[in-house]
């Protein structure tokens, strides 16, 4: 069992292609080690039976025999993060108001996981509606730190982070609208991108010309498998008409690259505008000395805006985007009183919200834009921690403060990941290191709108010179 669920997604696969894993033997270790590790840590939930998943997984075989491969996830288990409509299973988006909630059809990247074979065991667990970067819910409670259960996952794909750092899943899918594939990436030493605005479209969408905070994507303890099941995410849709044309193969066969004379702007703190948890830097200084070891040149540079202008503008969109899908909730009082007081506080101040106010937030998103596209003029790619603070305890719901500078909002603490969701520019967390307590930390690597395979090949390339950070695993033998 251990041998199996330790393989990459990538070996895992070819292992079946060959035929020297049977499916069926891939989902028998995989549900023994669920059942074994996932009470520690609470990542999986809706756990689908097992005997209609070895039934699947038998029906995988029985298409092998007959010479039918569907692609490289075929028989694969995988676990969907419990935001993304799954036919068949529930998707309650960790609210007692959705508990029952079962999906006729599935979701696009869903469908396009499972045409390329996956066999869906169950989902990952998320905040309430994705809402903060702390995954609990009053559903299926807290999911737990995969280094230290006493700690939080992050979030939103807290459970997407922690299955896979556990080796419950070979390769995990989330979704980032406030760094939820970056930040709990980050506090699991795994690799978490945010691709580019329009490179993983959502559909059907009752909004298909949307603000597109968020967006999915993939996870991975290796940047090639990550790569891989980007390609299977990507690619157009034509009831996404924002939706990027490009062939998503390239994503996955055009990792390999000269670093040499790479530009990596360092962000840092922002001159002391985000506050940071004594250690974050220091570790984030450790990923941008194995940047130099493969030939990037490392400067410190701030955008040259008031990052309070970005703050103030991500708040008013955060607000109507939350409004705009959970307004209904809030006005039947047979259900406000369920939903969870940093939803309420969203909805509050999207209904506020005047159209000019949305429209005034949408200029300085595109002012953003416009100095973000200068910054890289200058530079290849920009570094920044993926976090402010270190994984915290599991039982509180957020931090009060960071450095002695009080939070005044639920959300604040992870003020460092908007400037890419702003943008819709890719980002990827790669582990950056430890801490003395054992703490892990990431460094976002941004790069330029569309740059998705530029951004792949950087972080390939640090993997390389990082070997004692993602060697160093958690304890996931059961």
């Amino acid at each position: 069992m251990e041998e199996i669920v330790a393989l990459g997604a990538v070996a895992l696969s070819d292992r079946i292609a060959a035929r020297a894993l049977t499916c069926r033997e891939v989902m028998a270790a995989y549900l023994a080690h669920i059942d074994a590790v996932n009470p520690r840590v609470n990542a999986i939930v809706s756990r689908q039976p097992a005997d209609v998943l070895l039934d699947a997984a038998d029906a995988c075989d029985q298409e092998l025999a007959r010479g039918i491969y569907r692609g490289w996830l075929h028989g694969i288990p995988q676990a969907i993060k419990d935001l993304s409509p799954t036919a068949g299973i529930p998707t309650t988006f960790g609210s007692p108001l959705c508990v029952g909630q079962i999906p006729a059809a599935d979701g696009l990247m869903v469908a396009r996981m499972k045409a390329a074979g996956a066999i869906v065991v169950g989902k990952t667990n998320t905040p309430e509606f994705g809402l903060g970067s702390q995954t609990y819910n009053p559903v299926f409670g807290a999911t737990r730190n995969a280094y230290d259960h006493g700690l939080t996952s992050g979030g939103s794909s807290g459970g997407a982070a922690v299955a896979l750092a556990m080796r419950m899943l070979p390769v995990a899918d989330g979704s980032d609208m406030m760094g939820s594939l970056r930040n709990p990436a980050a506090f699991n030493n795994v690799f978490g991108f945010r691709p580019s605005f329009g490179r993983v479209p959502q559909a059907p969408s009752p909004d298909v010309f949307g603000q597109q905070l968020g967006t999915e994507g993939p996870m991975g303890r290796s940047v090639a498998d990550l790569a891989r099941l980007l390609s299977t995410q990507a690619g157009p849709d034509t009831r996404a008409p924002l939706s990027i044309a490009d062939d998503p193969a390239r994503l996955a066969t055009d990792l390999g690259g000269d670093t040499r004379g790479l530009r990596i702007g360092w962000i840092g703190d922002w001159q002391g505008y985000l506050p940071m948890e004594d250690g974050v830097l220091n570790v984030c200084k450790q990923a941008l000395n194995r940047l130099e070891t493969i030939g990037c040149v490392v400067e410190p540079m701030t955008p040259d805006i008031d990052p309070g202008r970005l703050w103030r503008c991500w708040n008013t969109l955060r607000h109507w985007a939350v409004a705009g899908k959970l307004a209904p909730l809030h006005a039947d009082s047979n259900t406000r009183g369920r939903l969870k007081p940093e939803a309420c506080w969203e909805i509050e101040h999207g209904l506020a919200l005047s159209a000019l106010d949305i429209h005034a937030a949408n200029v300085e998103r595109s002012v953003w834009y416009q100095v973000l596209r200068q910054c890289f003029e200058r530079f290849d790619v920009l570094a920044i921690p993926s976090a402010q603070v270190f994984a915290f305890d599991v039982d509180t719901h957020w931090p009060a403060e960071i450095a002695g500078r009080p939070m005044d909002t639920y959300h604040r603490w992870m003020e460092v990941v908007i400037g890419a969701s702003l943008a819709g520019v890719p980002a990827i967390n790669v582990p950056a290191g430890f801490d003395a307590r054992g703490r892990a930390m990431g460094l976002q690597l941004i790069g330029p709108h569309q740059a998705d395979i530029a951004v792949l090949r950087l972080a390939a390339a640090y993997e390389q010179a990082a070997t004692e950070v993602l060697t160093r695993e958690p304890a996931w033998r059961a």
